[in-house]
């Protein structure tokens, strides 16, 4: 499976190169990437969707998954969003997940979701998806997340406008897992038992998904 840590540490150094527009699917284009959101006292989305990926990939690969991920450093630049389909699409992935974090400015929103690609464009994008993002979101819920107060319904938000859902030939969900802004949020995802309680939930939705749990 293809694990995909939103954003990367060096894109605000390069806004040149990140903010080149790339293909988005459904005929658009977005910029290539962007520097992501951080918490109010400035603890970046960008190390914390790396860390809690490396975290989910020692526990998949403890199950025997093969984990690639899009990116395996926190220093460096991109790759582009349509990179990052693309790495999924070339190792075949039985599974993509993209992991974010949100940074909505109203500090009372909290809770995760889970987006899909909708309406699908291909056939791994209709009932694999939808399959994938509903085990993620029931595993995420069993491990007493809260869903989402503000964006989707019941912890899923299907999506038209997200690139690496758009532009995936394989089953693929981005999982926003809370809110940077709200405080309560943010201090779980600063504390080292915070992420791998994100990672434990967000591996067990792989593992289920793959029918490994």
């Amino acid at each position: 499976m293809v694990l995909d840590p939103g954003h990367n540490g060096g894109n605000a150094a390069v806004p040149e190169e990140i903010n080149q527009p790339v293909p988005a699917g459904r005929g658009n284009t977005k910029p290539c990437n962007t520097t992501g959101t951080a918490s109010n006292d400035g603890y970046p989305e960008h190390a914390f969707t790396f860390d809690v990926s490396q975290r989910v990939r020692r526990l998949l690969q403890q199950h025997g998954v093969t984990v690639v991920m899009t990116r395996n450093s926190d220093d460096g630049v991109g790759p582009c969003v349509n990179r990052r389909a693309a790495i999924g699409n070339q190792h075949r992935a039985d599974a993509v997940v993209s992991i974010h974090a949100d940074g909505n400015t109203n500090a009372s929103a909290r809770g995760f979701h889970v987006s899909y690609s909708a309406p699908p464009l291909n056939a791994a994008q209709g009932q694999p998806s939808i399959r994938l993002a509903r085990t993620m979101r029931d595993a995420l819920q069993d491990a007493d997340f809260p869903v989402s107060s503000y964006l989707g319904s019941d912890g899923l938000a299907p999506r038209a406008d997200l690139a690496g859902l758009n532009l995936s030939r394989r089953p693929a969900v981005l999982v926003e897992c809370g809110n940077m802004r709200n405080p309560e949020e943010a201090a779980a995802m600063r504390r080292a038992s915070g992420r791998q309680a994100y990672a434990e939930a967000i591996a067990d939705g792989v593992l289920r998904y793959l029918g490994l749990s």
